[in-house]
Protein backbone atom coordinates (compact mmCIF):
# COMPACT_ATOMS: atom_id res chain seq x y z
CA UNK A 1 0.00 0.00 0.00
CA UNK A 2 1.50 3.77 -0.83
CA UNK A 3 0.66 6.61 0.95
CA UNK A 4 0.73 10.50 -0.53
CA UNK A 5 4.11 10.98 0.88
CA UNK A 6 6.66 8.51 -0.77
CA UNK A 7 10.14 9.35 0.50
CA UNK A 8 11.57 7.83 -2.72
CA UNK A 9 9.56 10.38 -4.65
CA UNK A 10 11.95 13.03 -3.39
CA UNK A 11 14.47 11.55 -6.03
CA UNK A 12 11.85 12.87 -8.71
CA UNK A 13 12.23 16.39 -7.96
CA UNK A 14 14.16 16.92 -10.78
CA UNK A 15 11.93 15.56 -13.23
CA UNK A 16 9.15 18.46 -12.53
CA UNK A 17 9.68 19.78 -15.90
CA UNK A 18 8.48 16.84 -17.58
CA UNK A 19 5.73 19.03 -18.71
CA UNK A 20 6.98 23.06 -18.38
CA UNK A 21 10.96 22.02 -18.94
CA UNK A 22 11.28 26.39 -19.08
CA UNK A 23 9.63 27.28 -16.32
CA UNK A 24 11.90 24.25 -14.64
CA UNK A 25 15.06 25.27 -15.72
CA UNK A 26 14.25 28.67 -14.74
CA UNK A 27 13.50 27.39 -11.18
CA UNK A 28 16.36 25.28 -10.77
CA UNK A 29 18.73 27.58 -12.04
CA UNK A 30 17.96 30.43 -9.35
CA UNK A 31 16.83 27.46 -6.60
CA UNK A 32 20.72 26.81 -7.27
CA UNK A 33 22.24 30.45 -7.09
CA UNK A 34 19.62 31.03 -4.02
CA UNK A 35 21.02 27.99 -2.02
CA UNK A 36 24.12 26.85 -3.97
CA UNK A 37 26.86 28.11 -2.29
CA UNK A 38 28.22 30.53 0.10
CA UNK A 39 26.76 34.09 -0.29
CA UNK A 40 26.31 37.05 2.10
CA UNK A 41 25.02 33.53 4.29
CA UNK A 42 26.88 30.42 4.52
CA UNK A 43 25.36 27.24 2.92
CA UNK A 44 24.72 26.25 6.18
CA UNK A 45 22.81 28.92 7.55
CA UNK A 46 21.09 28.52 4.42
CA UNK A 47 20.43 25.30 4.94
CA UNK A 48 19.30 25.72 8.52
CA UNK A 49 16.70 28.64 7.33
CA UNK A 50 15.71 25.95 4.66
CA UNK A 51 15.14 22.68 7.77
CA UNK A 52 12.83 25.73 9.41
CA UNK A 53 10.69 26.28 7.00
CA UNK A 54 10.26 22.81 5.43
CA UNK A 55 8.85 22.28 9.08
CA UNK A 56 6.69 24.85 9.35
CA UNK A 57 5.37 24.73 5.84
CA UNK A 58 4.94 20.82 6.44
CA UNK A 59 6.78 19.49 4.10
CA UNK A 60 8.43 15.80 4.52
CA UNK A 61 9.98 16.10 1.06
CA UNK A 62 12.38 19.12 2.32
CA UNK A 63 12.36 18.46 5.75
CA UNK A 64 14.16 14.41 4.66
CA UNK A 65 16.40 17.12 2.08
CA UNK A 66 17.28 19.48 4.53
CA UNK A 67 17.89 17.14 7.27
CA UNK A 68 20.35 15.73 4.84
CA UNK A 69 21.92 19.35 3.57
CA UNK A 70 22.15 20.80 6.86
CA UNK A 71 24.24 17.44 8.06
CA UNK A 72 26.33 18.02 4.73
CA UNK A 73 26.88 21.94 5.33
CA UNK A 74 28.03 20.95 8.98
CA UNK A 75 25.43 22.16 10.97
CA UNK A 76 24.87 20.02 14.21
CA UNK A 77 21.75 18.24 15.17
CA UNK A 78 21.67 20.42 17.82
CA UNK A 79 21.62 23.23 15.23
CA UNK A 80 19.19 21.70 13.78
CA UNK A 81 16.62 21.15 16.34
CA UNK A 82 16.83 25.26 17.96
CA UNK A 83 16.25 26.03 14.16
CA UNK A 84 12.87 24.09 14.32
CA UNK A 85 12.47 25.72 17.19
CA UNK A 86 13.11 29.29 15.87
CA UNK A 87 10.33 28.25 13.05
CA UNK A 88 8.20 26.97 15.78
CA UNK A 89 8.32 30.13 17.54
CA UNK A 90 7.74 32.50 14.92
CA UNK A 91 4.31 30.54 13.92
CA UNK A 92 3.15 30.88 17.51
CA UNK A 93 3.95 34.57 17.33
CA UNK A 94 2.73 35.15 14.03
CA UNK A 95 -0.45 33.39 15.04
CA UNK A 96 -1.02 35.75 18.13
CA UNK A 97 -0.29 38.48 16.98
CA UNK A 98 -3.05 38.26 14.50
CA UNK A 99 -5.43 38.09 17.53
CA UNK A 100 -4.99 42.26 17.87
CA UNK A 101 -7.08 41.63 14.83
CA UNK A 102 -9.83 39.76 16.81
CA UNK A 103 -9.39 42.38 19.60
CA UNK A 104 -10.00 45.37 17.70
CA UNK A 105 -13.37 43.72 16.31
CA UNK A 106 -14.42 42.78 20.03
CA UNK A 107 -13.65 46.56 20.71
CA UNK A 108 -16.13 47.49 18.49
CA UNK A 109 -18.62 45.18 19.21
CA UNK A 110 -18.80 45.40 23.31
CA UNK A 111 -17.52 49.17 23.56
Amino acid sequence: MSSYYESDDLNKFGDIGRHGKALADQFFKYYTQVTGADGALTKREKALIALAISHAQKCPYCIDAYTTGCLEAGASPEQMMEAVHVAAAMQAGITLVHSVQMQNKLDQLIL
